[in-house]
């Protein structure tokens, strides 16, 4: 539960101002942290102890602790030290220990709870139950922020985000579902709106490309006031995930509520997908189109169908431009220049993504 580089740094830390040699060994004498050397002759002794009902030990100037979590025997330590004071220090580790196997405990338990709820694996009065046990506030203000890794298990990624949102007054949680996908289930204050969500997502991009170098891609859901309603932000979050990587590959930070059509055909059955692509390119997709024309399309889209700026940024004449419009008239059917067919056009490509999305990935 605690890893050996937690507690190497905490008997490290008392070695310096104890002066005291510390080892924590398992139940089969095998150890796990020390600042002592030649570990190996404490063994037998260690396996003798275990064994006994006592709960400490002290042969000459050694003494030997047992660390319990709830009833179950969990480490043993051993502290030697010529002082009058090793005994004293020994209980103070053992204490120490203790300590921090209830806190991860309750750390564990809390983050195993998070993941339960954001995957609907809770009855509704298990949450609330369940809640109140870890002090977990059952209405307050909170939102669902996912942040993708660019690769697996990125612990470096998943450790700054930690640092930035966990601390001892912190009411934030930081958990993973999955292996390229960082939660932060993030509890707000009484005036935060989606201006600071977004100034949240920018913080938290701006942080792991700096801290973590790591490439990320953030997203978060809608404020939710009550605590069953936690799912369903992180379920509009990964929604918002999907829709960006489809349709706005471009932005690095996706809100739920600014997904615009995106979110729309994202929700279309692909059998009324495929009805519409063959009605609108009778059979033939805009991945066939010459780069040249595909070009074009998406210069004019993005100089809001205006020729003239189109055909400037192109280095074509008017003309020019206006006979390669003609040519995909011709093709689809669908004047670019009048507005209808034009937003007809646009949908019909966003759907074409969604399709390839689809099948790319096998859904």
């Amino acid at each position: 539960m605690i890893s050996n580089q937690i507690l190497q740094n905490v008997i490290e830390g008392i070695k310096a101002i104890s002066r005291v040699d510390i080892c924590i060994m398992d139940t089969e004498g095998k150890a796990l942290a020390q600042t002592m050397n030649k570990t190996d002759e404490y063994e037998s002794a260690v396996l003798a102890f275990v064994g006994s009902p006592a709960e400490s030990q002290s042969l000459q100037s050694t003494h030997f602790f047992k660390v319990f979590d709830d009833t179950q025997m969990e480490y043993i330590l051993v502290v030697k030290g010529e002082s009058e004071d090793v005994y004293m220090v020994g209980k103070m580790v053992a204490f120490q220990i203790q300590s921090l196997i209830v806190a991860y405990k309750e750390r564990y338990d809390k983050d195993n709870f998070i993941k339960n709820l954001l995957l609907d694996n809770l009855l509704l009065i298990d949450i609330y139950n369940r809640a109140k046990k870890l002090h977990i506030d059952a209405e307050a203000r909170r939102v669902v922020f996912i942040v993708e890794t660019s690769i697996e298990k990125d612990n470096m990624a998943l450790e700054t985000v930690r640092t930035m949102f966990v601390s001892t007054k912190s009411k934030d949680f930081i958990t993973a579902v999955d292996e390229k996908n960082i939660i932060i289930v993030k509890e707000l204050r009484p005036t935060d709106g989606y201006d600071e969500l977004d100034k949240i997502g920018k913080v938290v991009l701006d942080m792991l490309n700096t801290e973590a170098m790591a490439k990320v891609r953030v997203s978060y859901g809608t404020i939710v006031t009550e605590l069953k309603d936690v799912s369903r932000s992180y379920k509009e979050a990964k929604m918002a995930l999907d829709v960006g990587r489809i349709f706005y590959t471009e932005r690095n930070i996706i809100a739920y509520s600014n997904l615009g059509i995106g979110r729309l055909i994202y929700q279309l059955p692909m059998p009324l997908c495929k009805m519409f692509i063959r009605e609108i390119f009778e059979g033939q997709l805009p991945s066939d189109f010459d780069e040249e024309t595909i070009t074009t399309i998406n210069k004019f889209f993005e100089n809001n169908l205006n020729v003239s700026e189109t055909s400037r940024q192109l280095y074509i004449h008017r003309n020019t431009l206006v006979y390669r419009l003609d040519k995909i008239q011709k093709m689809t059917n669908l004047d670019l220049r009048t507005f209808e067919d034009a937003i007809t056009f646009k949908m019909a490509l966003m759907v074409v993504k969604y399709m390839e999305y689809v099948e790319h990935n096998g859904f």
